[in-house]
């Protein structure tokens, strides 16, 4: 009896390479003939990533100790739109069209991949596929109502405010695209002590006055190693 041709099994296949976080960041920002890159460009090519890695990307000027001005209450207010998207189980991220025009000059792309890349060094030896809660609904209403406190907190024009909400936002991007549910609460915990931090900046304004808040700065970029 002639023996049955037997097909290669599709498991036992090579798996495809999927993307790092790091490579998926760099492309995205990756400017062509030295035009700056806009968040249409960035979102049309974001990925089945979707809301993790766009939430990862807006967030990095303002998260990232790079000189990027006038980013924070624009971006907290997409971030917003954002959240409200993630509440309502919207699949895909969408932007306004004035969204969409902004963009990135080449030189901030470069310090954002800079920057990141040593973030992701340490990150993503961390993260990984655990407590699932994160993809459900229950958990993703929980994460966007989180986006959008943080996002509050990015576009009240309030000094020193800027960085830790935007580091809350750039983590749960982390969590999301890797399904993390473990890091996504840490970075709910630090989404806590942002909000205590917030709280504290305004207690300083009210009591001492902007100059106050001034010295505070002054002392904590002191502080900051390097």
């Amino acid at each position: 009896m002639k023996p049955l041709a037997v097909r290669p099994d599709p498991v036992d296949r090579k798996p495809v390479h999927e993307e790092s976080l790091s490579e998926s960041l760099k492309n995205l920002l990756a400017t062509e003939g030295g035009h700056d890159t806009s968040l249409g460009d960035i979102l049309d090519r974001v990925g089945p990533k979707g809301f993790g890695i766009i939430l990862m990307v807006i967030s990095l000027p303002s998260a990232l100790p790079v000189p990027a001005t006038g980013y924070s209450t624009p971006f907290g207010i997409i971030f917003f739109f954002l959240g409200i998207q993630m509440l309502v189980g919207r699949r895909e991220p969408w932007l306004p069209s004035w969204a969409r025009r902004m963009s990135f000059k080449k030189s901030l792309a470069e310090k954002m991949i800079a920057g990141a890349a040593k973030a992701f060094s340490v990150l993503e030896h961390l993260v990984k596929p655990r407590l699932r809660w994160v993809g459900g609904k229950p958990g993703m209403a929980f994460i966007s109502l989180l986006v959008m406190a943080m996002s509050c907190l990015m576009i009240l024009p309030i000094p020193l405010t800027n960085t830790a909400p935007a580091g809350v936002v750039f983590l749960i991007g982390v969590g999301l695209c890797e399904r993390d549910g473990l890091f996504a609460g840490a970075a709910t915990a630090l989404g806590a002590v942002a909000v205590a931090f917030y709280a504290f900046v305004i207690y300083i304004a009210i009591t001492a006055g902007v100059e106050g808040v001034g010295c505070l700065k002054e002392w904590i970029v002191d502080k900051l190693p390097g």
